[in-house]
């Protein structure tokens, strides 16, 4: 019983001892590689490309993905970036794979980034690769050692969960000197199960509350009128700043945008997010509209939604990306709906960026009039642009002539109401 005993405290000292050495040498107020890394439309569509490889291959299949260093690199951040402002720098050398990652902290007094860098290769015939090096800040620590505390750390957390849907399907990974080969074998108990895990924030007791909330406000609506936005993110954002605290406000906010983004974008929801979709306690749906229009709160609601569950990164390309499509084929190029995704994206920005922001929006649109609080008017901006007319008229995304435009979107936004300094 003792020599038990003696092995659990060994085991949670040296989880400790490495937590300490993380603080201690990791966390600096210089970032290793530079973050702030930027999207272009190419970008985003090959790292979709690569991340959705996967889903070809049928359910008890064997599927093979063969990864570049630029692909590795391009996922990478691509997915470090989701959640948090992120860098991640992956180099393939002598049959090893480096990774140097830098990520942004909430604000603490230690410092703003977290620096480490790891190595992973395999080992004789071993088709899984193991832990060859691991570095906290410039601090070097065994490997073996770090394996052991990282590998228990995941497995006595909520992260083992997804740690077992992320690795069970993966059969071999071989590392040479310009790719990465990763052979994978998904069952259809895996992709059950991977569903099942995703979908379970909709058991979430505290968004029930908000979902119940929109339930009422939507049985109680004049249906003579036009459902506006601001109908829905008032008595909402009412509700959560009546919740709220520092604590928890930024959670809070989410779950408000999370139920309203539900409702709006029911249909377009799972295309983007994997969040939790709430049934309605009602049989009554109504459009909801900016402007008079209903894309304008759609692209609203959807770019808020994105940006409080990623990052604001994520939101700006994905709006980009959705109008150079239309402008291929769909509705057209539109700053009118290009003005909506970027004031979402700084909506939900603003909503989840600190705590003290997160309440001051709470108050604010607990205050609002109407929906020219939180959404300028966008009618007089370009839209309808098909390929041929946005390429002669502005060129591209990058064009001095689209940033000025932009710029101006942006400068609109600042001076609404809601995004203004009092």
């Amino acid at each position: 019983m003792k020599y038990i005993l003696r092995l659990i405290v060994i085991a949670l000292s040296t989880v400790v001892i490495l937590c300490a050495l993380l603080i201690v040498f990791g966390i600096s107020d210089t970032p290793t590689v530079a973050v702030g890394w930027t999207l272009t439309h190419d970008d985003i569509v090959r790292a979709k490309k690569i991340l959705y490889e996967g889903s070809k291959t049928k359910p008890d299949e064997i599927g093979t993905i063969e990864l570049t260093q630029p692909d590795i690199n391009l996922a990478a951040n691509y997915l470090f970036n989701r959640y948090r402002k992120s860098a991640v720098k992956i180099e393939l050398k002598d049959n090893i794979v480096r990774f140097v990652v830098t990520m942004t902290l909430p604000k603490n007094y230690l410092g703003q980034y977290l620096n480490i860098s790891f190595r992973f290769g395999n080992e004789g015939n071993n088709e899984l690769p193991s832990l060859k090096k691991f570095k906290a800040g410039e601090l070097l620590l065994p490997a073996k050692f770090s394996a052991f505390v990282i590998d228990n750390i995941i497995r006595h957390t909520s992260l083992n969960e997804y740690f077992i849907l992320a690795t069970r399907p993966i059969r071999s990974i071989i590392i040479d000197q310009e790719k990465v080969t990763i052979s994978y074998h998904s069952s259809l108990e895996n992709l059950i199960q991977a569903q099942n895990v995703l979908a379970d924030g909709g058991k979430n007791k505290d968004l029930d509350i908000y979902q119940q909330k929109l339930t009422d406000v939507i049985a109680q609506h004049d249906s003579t009128w036009r459902l506006s936005l601001a109908d829905l993110l008032k008595p909402l954002f009412t509700l959560a700043y009546q919740r709220s605290n520092l604590e928890n406000a930024i959670d809070e906010n989410k779950m408000a945008i999370i139920t309203i983004n539900n409702y709006v974008n029911r249909k377009e929801t799972k295309k983007f997010l994997s969040l939790p979709l709430a049934t309605l306690n009602t049989d009554k749906r109504y459009p909801t509209f900016l402007y008079k229009r209903i894309d304008l709160a759609q692209h609203f609601i959807g770019s808020a939604a994105i940006t409080a569950s990623m990052n604001d990164q994520i939101s700006k390309t994905v709006g980009e990306e959705k109008e150079l499509s239309d402008a291929q084929g769909g509705s057209g190029f539109s700053f009118v709906d290009l003005a909506a995704d970027k004031a979402g994206t700084r909506f939900g920005e603003m909503a989840t960026s600190s705590p003290e922001s997160a309440r001051k929006l709470q108050k604010k649109i607990s205050e609002i009039k109407d929906y020219t609080d939180f959404m300028p008017d966008p009618s007089d901006l370009p839209e309808h642009m098909d390929d041929t007319e946005f390429k002669r008229r502005f060129e591209s995304v990058d064009s001095a002539i689209y940033q000025e435009l932009s710029k101006k979107i942006d400068e609109r936004i600042t001076a609404t109401p809601i995004y203004s300094n009092p």
